[in-house]
């Protein structure tokens, strides 16, 4: 009890007084879990639009993928990558070794990207499948076209939607395993869970702590502020309003 106590106190000290290492790898932190967010947004928003209002052969095959996607274990989706982005081994380079990614901040945004995506697409699907189908149908009678009857969607399940963004931004920021693959290089210059995994096996408490209560405390202000926009009464995607 006095070493956890002991290292609250030396954490807060780092964090009152703007510990160097504390504040970059916080921001670099943030930036690589909204970077992440907003790929993973742009891609899997109107993928998940798609999907749930769709009606073709092979749908719930996709579905399923996603679904089964949320559950991809980090590690694995590391290694993987890795792979894909090695520029050299005994049966050449990745088929992404050109880009010249490994141990870089670009993968490990990839990384994320890649984890949280099935995150977004699954859970928008299942809110816009709760969307009153006679709602998308009146739009279609009127002569909506196909993007006006998705944005109208997406707005009408705006609180299922902005959850799927709320638990992608989640996951992006906590989750170390694929970091620790293609980041590997960076040592703790990447997300802060990583330095935290670093610096567990090194006795630091004091930075554990400072790490473990940043990284808490980052992740309630940006859920906060997506909350409050989930239960905002007007609508938060352009169009008309329904």
């Amino acid at each position: 009890m006095q070493q956890l106590l002991d290292g609250l106190r030396q954490a807060l000290d780092l964090v009152l007084h703007g510990d160097a290492a504390l504040v970059a790898t916080t921001l670099r932190t943030l930036r690589i879990g909204l970077e992440s967010t907003a790929i993973a947004a742009l891609l899997g928003l109107p993928a998940g639009c798609a999907l749930g209002l769709a009606r073709f052969r092979g749908r719930g095959l996709l579905l399923g993928v996603f679904n089964a996607g949320i559950r991809t274990p980090p590690i694995a989706l590391g290694v993987l990558l890795w792979l894909l982005l090695w520029p050299d081994s005994r049966w050449g380079g990745g088929p992404l070794s050109g880009l010249g990614w490994i141990y870089t901040l670009d993968a490990v945004v990839l990384a994320q990207t890649l984890l949280v995506l099935p995150i977004v697409v699954a859970l928008t699907a299942a809110a816009v499948q709760r969307v009153p189908e006679g709602l998308v149908d009146q739009a279609r009678a009127f002569g909506a076209p196909a993007w006006r009857r998705g944005t109208l969607a997406l707005r009408e399940a705006r609180v299922g939607v902005l959850a799927a963004l709320i638990a992608a931004l989640g996951t992006a920021i906590a989750s170390v395993g694929a970091i620790l693959v293609v980041g590997s290089q960076l040592g703790s210059a990447t997300l802060a869970t990583a330095a935290l995994n670093r610096w567990n096996g090194g006795g630091q408490d004091a930075a554990s702590v400072a790490y473990g209560t940043v990284l808490l405390g980052m992740f309630l202000v940006l859920a906060a502020a997506l909350t409050t926009m989930q239960h905002r009464r007007s609508g938060w995607i352009p169009g008309r309003a329904s």
